[in-house]
C-alpha cells in the first residue's frame, strides 16, 4: 500500500496547480506600463491588448470619486482613491477577453464602468 500513496504524492506533485490568469510575483520587472485613467463613468483606454506571459504594469489613477478596478479572473482587486495612482503588475498566462468592471459604487452611471483585457 505504502508504494501506491507514494505514487499518487508524486503524481500530484506533478499537476500544475490551478489558479489565477495573473501573477503578481516580482521575479522580473515589467517590460512596460500602461497608463489607465478612471472617471466617472467610463475606463479610458476601454480596451487593451496584452500579450501572454508578458509581465507589465497598469498605473490606474482615479480623476475625480472612488472607485474600483476589478477582474475575478484575472486576480485583480484595486481601490482607487481619487487623485492617487493605483500600480498592478499582471502577468496573464491564459489567452481571452476579460472585463475589469469597477466594483465602488460611484454614481449612477456605475453599472456601464467596464473595460476590457486581451491578452494575446
Amino acid at each position: 500500500m505504502k508504494p501506491l500513496v507514494r505514487a499518487l504524492a508524486a503524481l500530484i506533485l506533478t499537476i500544475p496547480a490551478a489558479g489565477p490568469a495573473v501573477s503578481r510575483q516580482a521575479d522580473d520587472p515589467p517590460s512596460r506600463t500602461i497608463e489607465i485613467t478612471a472617471r466617472r463613468f467610463e475606463f479610458e483606454p476601454k480596451q487593451i491588448t496584452l500579450k501572454k506571459g508578458e509581465a507589465v504594469t497598469l498605473a490606474v489613477t482615479s480623476q475625480d470619486v472612488k472607485h474600483g478596478f476589478f477582474s475575478r479572473p484575472l486576480g485583480v482587486d484595486a481601490s482607487l482613491a481619487p487623485g492617487e495612482t493605483e500600480r498592478i503588475r499582471l502577468e496573464p498566462r491564459e489567452a481571452g477577453s476579460y472585463t475589469v468592471i469597477c466594483d465602488h459604487y460611484c454614481g449612477s452611471g456605475h453599472g456601464g464602468m467596464k473595460m476590457t483585457i486581451v491578452v494575446e
